[in-house]
């Protein structure tokens, strides 16, 4: 019975459709109107943004990194009981 209703739930998701039908033009390509950037880039913000992005996954490339380590030391001992 799962697998009829998970046959049924895909066959339903192919019909579904995310975009309209519109399609991507040439237009769609050249847009070079992004204003918020522009200003952003113009005012000199642009960098702050790009310091904070840094900033926020140097930070959790470190945590990560710690709590690899805390579980290796973690494992090592576990073996050592055994």
């Amino acid at each position: 019975m799962e697998k009829w209703i998970l046959g049924f739930l895909l066959m339903l998701s192919l019909s579904l459709k995310a975009q309209d039908q519109t399609g991507i033009t040439s237009e769609d390509y050249q847009n070079t109107q992004v204003e918020m950037a522009d200003k952003m880039r113009s005012e000199g913000k642009i960098y702050v943004l790009v310091g904070i992005i840094g900033i926020v996954l140097g930070g959790i490339l470190v945590y990560v990194v710690y709590t690899d380590r805390k579980i290796t030391a973690l494992e090592e001992q576990f073996k050592d009981q055994e």
